[in-house]
């Protein structure tokens, strides 16, 4: 009954983002891939490099396509629907662990956190992941405090539906994102130290195969993977990227910091974590719930597993990885809040501002777009560098980089009408810059833009004494300003447009073309 208000509160919120084109990743791989399945039936990307996702978000993007039609109000509609399910999930699993005042507090923190909101319209796998682990969470951690004393059968059977939900649950998370597998193997283990503690194997035995059963789904779509392209996690640059590249101590060890400060610090999460550990200085207030020593006990597992994992896990630092971890890290700061204070609604509404204000306002450091609504400031500012070339320079040869390369080739993104051909280079760095100048007879038209946010110099940087690290193993690199890429690839800067740090600059290059005939 709840579902439509949450639906409608996420719709209503993201309202004028329903209409913007497919941005970064959801056009290099979500949005291509599930296009594919929705004209060919095919699971395996044709239109795109193959990567060994799991193709559950591609089908459930396809079937609603067939009612919505491919557009992207469209596709954004469904994100929101998912993005609700996924906050009535927070809002059950902390109304049955807290009450429900505390789950109301924790669902709309949740929700106007600024990474969970900029990724309730986005279209990447990771917020069916979230959705599908929180829904899967739901359940066991309804279970976690119930004794392992023998029960009536009816407790019995309500036991065991809950262990083949959160079987189910899980498994349809695997099939979202590969990586939510981490969540219910942690859980797995923790449960079988649980048994070899507690030498109660009816109590941990049903979970320990309830939380394994995930494997077996998405063992069967590696083993499809790899029937079909012969390759098991994908093409090898897509592995090496991802995992074999990354085994380095020093890079791990750097990872381990950024992820600390992404699930502790990062879009102003400070401010209930902080907040939280100041209030366990106080006293509890007996009268008030609390959240049980085996939840806390699980809820840590899961948070120390996905934050180990994905410090080695993964190229690209990207904090919606961790998205079903920010709800639980809320609802301890919430629990602790309810517990320790009177008036514990004021630390809510502290936090509602921070995170509000993390949508719009920028951190004094380098961080993704698609954080927090820069994401938005950046597709329109490539929609109207792309519409402009569009209108007048249709048959022009573009020298840029992904994401806007596929921009331009690919209409079905939303950028432009017709294909427009690209010559792509790695980024806008002085090196890849460098390259371009050399070879100058193979473009007559540039698009640069800034592929990632940092405060502008002169502006506190945070993150500076860190940059030489970043770069190294994370690929943060200092694109060219325009003017400057002018001057080295002797061309016209034609138009430049900027919005809050984000910037996009189209340059023209006339070409000296020496025609002859030639009879033959």
């Amino acid at each position: 009954m709840l579902y439509p208000v949450f639906f409608a509160a996420v719709y209503l919120s993201h309202l004028t983002l329903l209409r913007l084109p497919y941005f970064w990743d959801e056009g290099g791989y979500y949005i291509p891939a599930a296009w594919d399945f929705f004209r060919t039936g095919t699971l395996i990307p044709v239109t795109t490099v193959t990567n060994a996702h799991p193709p559950l978000p591609s089908i459930l993007l396809a079937g609603w396509w067939h009612l919505s039609g491919f557009v992207p109000s469209g596709t954004r509609t469904f994100i929101c629907m998912v993005a609700a399910a996924a906050l009535l999930a927070v809002f059950r699993l902390t109304r049955d662990l807290l009450g429900t005042a505390a789950a109301v507090a924790t669902t709309l923190l949740t929700a106007t956190y600024p990474i969970w909101y900029a990724q309730s319209t986005l279209a990447h796998a990771d917020i069916f992941a979230a959705a599908f682990t929180l829904w899967g969470l739901s359940f066991y951690l309804q279970s976690a405090t119930e004794p392992g004393a023998p029960r009536l059968d009816s407790e019995t059977w309500v036991s065991t539906q809950r262990k083949i939900s959160a079987a189910i649950l899980f498994s349809l998370a695997a099939l979202s994102k590969e990586t939510a597998i981490i969540t219910p193997l942690a859980l797995a283990i923790w449960e079988t130290f649980l048994y070899l503690r507690d030498r109660n194997l009816r109590s941990h035995l049903g979970w320990i195969a309830a939380l394994l059963a995930p494997i077996l789904p998405l063992a069967a779509w590696y083993a499809y993977h790899f029937h079909r392209t012969g390759f098991v996690f994908g093409n090898p640059e897509f592995l090496r990227y991802n995992a074999t590249a990354n085994l380095d101590a020093h890079r791990i060890a750097l990872c381990l910091y950024h992820r600390f400060l992404h699930l502790t610090m990062h879009m102003n999460m400070f401010v209930p974590v902080i907040s939280t550990a100041a209030v366990l200085l106080l006293p509890a207030v007996s009268t008030r719930a609390r959240l049980p020593r085996p939840i806390l006990n699980a809820i840590a597992v899961i948070l120390f597993a996905n934050w180990i994992a994905f410090s080695v896990l993964g190229g690209a630092l990207l904090t919606r990885y961790l998205l079903p971890m920010y709800p639980l890290i809320l609802l301890v700061c919430v629990a602790e809040w309810q517990r320790r204070l009177p008036r514990w609604e004021g630390l809510v509404a502290l936090s509602f501002a921070a995170f509000l204000a993390g949508i719009w306002i920028n951190p004094p450091y380098a961080f993704a777009p698609e954080d927090n609504l820069t994401y938005r400031d950046m597709i329109v500012l490539h929609q109207r560098a792309v519409a402009l070339i569009e209108h007048k320079w249709p048959q022009a040869t573009v020298l840029t980089a992904w994401p806007a390369y596929s921009e331009l080739q690919r209409p079905e993104l939303g950028y432009t009408r017709v294909p427009i051909k690209a010559f792509a280079i790695q980024n806008f760095t002085m090196g890849e810059i460098a390259k371009a100048a050399a070879d100058p007879g193979d473009y007559d038209t540039a698009l640069l833009f800034s592929t990632k946010w940092a405060p502008p110099p002169g502006r506190a940087n945070l993150a500076q004494r860190n940059a030489p690290a970043d770069a190294r193993y994370f690929d943060f690199h200092e694109d060219v300003r325009p003017a400057e890429a002018a001057a080295i690839l002797h061309g016209e800067l034609v138009w430049q447009a900027s919005t809050r740090g984000e910037w996009v600059a189209i340059l023209r290059f006339p070409r000296i073309v020496n025609a002859n005939l030639s009879l033959k």
